[in-house]
């Protein structure tokens, strides 16, 4: 953290200590009448907290460290989703919560070992947290305690004396915290020194709240079916880079203190487990996840150089093969960072021969080969890496595979439009369109989907798919300029947008989307 004098550190970590958990919301749900009194959230209700969440989640989407990446999006909802029916099948998610929360991730291209939870079921990850973590299990540790913060309400608990505080001062605290270990200078911009002793008050109902969500939490991890020792583990990195005199890598440290008594609780509860059995599968996918995570933070050219040439250190050979399989993909996306492409296809030989018998360490690797040929500009190449999926049934694509060919033959027929090219793009943009249907808050998907619909020939389509990536963004008033341009074209009643159906939908969603912005608008503090 980069804080230039000693007092703009120490309000830092004063607020970071309970700020990281400042929601503001919501009459407690039926499963958390009988928590302790931590504060009073009577008067903070379900919406407020989630209209709070939006609020702070929108900055977060036009920051430009928000990172989208399909591979690592699916590896931590892989780890995300089954913690959440994990909270349900204990009680903690009630279907009121569960109903109105987000419950979405959002990754931040950021070196720092840091996640967070927001008001409203977001969930923050820093790029730097997924690199140190040897296990999923570890992982699934702090996540979990992350979710249980969210589930027992613990923002909106801890508002009492701050009740007269704004949600858009609170929210403007919140992203002060987050802007702080990016530059001082921003965050002192957001941040109001006289709330800092608004902010100690909370102090005692941190720890109390730490202790519950680890408790919960262990509980979650355990009935989502991870390994609880990631627990420990995770609280032993934590401890060793607090000894070390943790130097701004560790914010996590700070929003989360450790305490002899959280530790030891953990250690007398893993006590009384049956350790669980490796499993290679998920290590070899692990290694290369912290390795994409590392390279992804974008750490600068001699860091990549290094990551590289570890490939071609002769005792890489002997090492246990997920730590050799995360050497090499970290070589391979460094390469591909650095565009050096022909070392990189050098590897593939090697990341092909490590990943072995292990399907789901192979599927990783035939990903990264589609990664290359993009960088490349060679869709037809992109598509080949894909080929045993073209030959499945649309329906059974996984999200990263659907978006790479989604991607890849829309380029294509766009470049050089051929028959089995745009069955390949009708099939894709199928795919994505059922996608979308059960996933409607899926930016990303929706955006590529714009781009298929386009490159089909259906821009009416295409601009309404590009007002609802907006809309998932929370950016209603871009999202209100694609409607309204798609309606606008509606109307001209071209040939090609006379689908009165798509037409009919866009009206719909442009009426919804600016009676969003006018509640933004009224919800605007006077300046």
């Amino acid at each position: 953290m980069k804080l230039t004098s000693p007092k703009s550190k120490a309000l830092i970590a004063l607020l970071a200590t309970s700020l990281w958990l400042t929601p503001v919301w919501s009459q407690l749900p039926p499963s958390s009448q009988g928590l302790p009194s931590l504060g009073d959230g009577a008067d903070i209700t379900l919406s407020a907290e989630r209209k709070l969440g939006d609020r702070i989640a929108r900055e977060l989407y036009r920051d430009p460290d928000y990172l989208e990446d399909p591979v690592l999006d699916e590896y931590l909802q892989n780890i995300w989703q089954p913690l959440v029916k994990g909270a349900q099948a204990r009680g903690e998610l009630t279907p009121e919560l569960q109903e109105r929360f987000a419950w979405k991730i959002l990754i931040g291209r950021d070196r720092s070992v840091n996640a967070f939870a927001l008001p409203g079921g977001y969930l923050g990850i820093h790029l730097g947290l997924i690199s140190v973590v040897n296990t999923r299990d570890e992982l699934a540790s702090v996540m979990a305690h992350e979710l249980s913060h969210v589930t027992q309400r613990h923002i909106s608990r801890s508002m009492g004396d701050q009740a007269r505080m704004t949600p858009w001062l609170i929210g403007a605290m919140i992203l002060g915290m987050l802007a702080a270990g990016k530059s001082a200078q921003g965050a002192q911009a957001m941040i109001v020194g006289g709330q800092a002793v608004a902010a100690q008050s909370q102090l005692n109902f941190s720890r109390d709240m730490e202790r519950e969500a680890d408790r919960i939490g262990y509980g979650v991890m355990s009935e989502a079916g991870f390994d609880t020792q990631g627990f420990v583990t995770m609280f032993g990195k934590l401890q060793q880079a607090s000894g070390l005199n943790d130097n701004g890598g560790f914010p996590y440290l700070r929003s989360h203190p450790l305490s002899t008594e959280r530790m030891a609780d953990m250690q007398a509860r893993q006590q009384l487990q049956t350790p669980k059995a490796s499993n290679l599968d998920n290590d070899l996918i692990q290694a290369m996840m912290s390795s994409r995570a590392r390279v992804l933070a974008q750490p600068g050219v001699d860091a990549l150089r290094a990551w590289a040439n570890e490939a071609s250190d002769k005792g890489v050979e002997q090492l246990p093969v997920a730590k050799r399989m995360g050497i090499l993909y970290g070589a391979y996306l460094s390469f591909l960072q650095l565009r050096d492409f022909q070392p990189a296809r050098g590897l593939l030989l090697r990341l092909k021969k490590t990943a072995g018998e292990h399907p789901p360490a192979m599927r990783l690797v035939q990903l990264l080969e589609t990664e290359l040929a993009f960088k490349e500009d060679d869709m037809r190449g992109a598509i080949q890496s894909l080929s045993a999926v073209t030959r499945q049934a649309p329906s059974s694509w996984q999200r990263p595979e659907m978006i790479f060919l989604a991607q890849a033959s829309s380029r294509l027929q766009v470049a050089a439009p051929t028959q089995n090219n745009a069955e390949l793009l009708a099939s894709a943009t199928s795919a994505l369109q059922r996608h979308v249907l059960l996933n409607p808050q899926d930016a990303q998907a929706w955006q590529i989907l714009a781009t298929a619909l386009s490159a089909q020939g259906r821009p009416l389509a295409s601009l309404r798919a590009e007002g609802e990536a907006q809309l998932a963004r929370m950016d209603v008033g871009a999202a209100v300029d694609r409607l309204r341009a798609a309606q606008d074209a509606s109307r001209k009643g071209t040939a090609q947008m006379s689908d009165h159906i798509e037409a009919s939908i866009v009206d719909a969603r442009l009426r919804f989307a600016q009676g969003l912005l006018k509640e933004q608008m009224m919800e605007r503090p006077e300046r």
